[in-house]
């Protein structure tokens, strides 16, 4: 791993080391946080923590949740670790594979799951082998989503943050196993399609699949400059650490 750099998110609520050249967690871990609607005392394990940025977003949010990550590079692991501890936020982090995860873990049921797999199927791997294993799927997506769900007690609940372009794939994973999937459609400019989807359902639920509004990231219809033109939503989301909870709730 090339040495760390500390970076701020939530408008520097957090400080995390994250390797300078290697995987680096941005915009789509803050908004993976933000999504999960765990509540006080509840647990969540998160897969592939890579340096515990979702994870630590969360804790800050819902002070009193049992957090824990499986991260299978331990560098990254070791990061997670000291930026939990740096943040004061109690989190527990096992080296381990998603597809194969210890016993210890295997043992545990949690209230929710989140996860941001891998995100390319092929192409041209990162010259830095942490970088290539955290964004190039080793591991099926289908095996992501079955871990996550056999870690869920009955009714918890999964998030997933993921290309658009894999929605089948997640959807396909899910089904008749968990129901009420909520789709968030996360679109980088208005009138754009989505580039990501954020998905959530729950274990064992029978209700309806429901398809959200996009979310817009950005208030100009194109890339102007180096200036920053987050939507006022966003910039809630991933300066201020609001929820995006809000808008799965079903709103009868």
């Amino acid at each position: 791993m090339s040495e760390a750099s500390e970076d701020g998110f939530l408008d520097g609520r957090l400080r995390v080391a994250q390797p300078r050249r290697g995987f680096r967690s941005g915009a789509d871990a803050v908004m993976l946080a933000a999504a999960c609607p765990a509540v006080a005392g509840q647990s969540v394990l998160e897969l592939g923590c890579g340096a515990g940025v979702a994870s630590l977003c969360l804790g800050w949010r819902v002070p009193g949740l049992r957090l824990v990550g499986l991260e299978m590079q331990g560098d990254y692991a070791d990061l997670a670790r000291q930026n939990a501890d740096a943040n004061g936020i109690a989190m527990e982090v096992v080296t381990g594979d998603v597809a194969r995860p210890p016993a210890d873990l295997r043992a545990q049921v949690f209230d929710h799951v989140i996860a941001n797999p891998p995100y390319f199927l092929g192409g041209t791997a990162a010259p830095d082998g942490g970088r290539a294993l955290a964004r190039r799927e080793e591991t099926p997506l289908a095996t992501w989503i079955d871990a996550g769900l056999r870690r869920l007690r009955p009714r918890g609940m999964v998030t997933l943050i993921q290309r658009a372009d894999r929605l089948d794939g997640i959807l396909a994973a899910l089904a008749g196993r968990t129901g009420a999937v909520t789709i968030l459609p996360v679109a980088g400019r208005a009138g754009r399609e989505a580039g990501r989807v954020i998905v959530q359902a729950t274990k064992g639920a029978r209700g309806p699949l429901r398809l959200l509004a996009p979310f817009v990231m950005h208030r100009e219809t194109a890339h102007a400059g180096d200036r920053e033109d987050l939507t006022e939503a966003a910039s809630e989301v991933l300066r201020e650490g609001s929820p995006l909870t809000p808008l799965f709730a079903k709103v009868s």
